[in-house]
């Protein structure tokens, strides 16, 4: 019987859903510096598909690992965890 591997899977927040059945998401992380011991943000972006473009700039959705998709896209949307609301002030 064959073993597979469990399959990655990232939370990050919608930075650009421009493209058709494709958004940008990035993921933050907080290490702490080997020498200086401060904390230091890293950031990276991940191409992920969206097969029917349900998500927008600002959701925090959780993706996962797939066979590649495209050149870049090696991501899937899994689920939106949060929408992001904007409250605008009416004059």
């Amino acid at each position: 019987m064959r073993k597979y591997k469990k399959k990655k899977e990232k939370i990050g927040i919608v930075i650009s859903n421009k493209m058709k059945k494709t958004i940008i998401i990035s993921e933050t992380k907080r290490i702490k510096h080997p020498y200086y011991k401060k904390v230091i943000l890293k950031r990276k972006k991940y191409y992920v598909h969206d097969e029917y473009n349900i998500s927008n700039e600002g959701d925090l959705v959780k993706i996962i690992e797939t066979r590649p998709l495209s050149k870049q896209k090696f991501w899937r949307l899994l689920k939106i965890v949060k929408k992001y609301v904007t409250t605008r002030i009416k004059n």
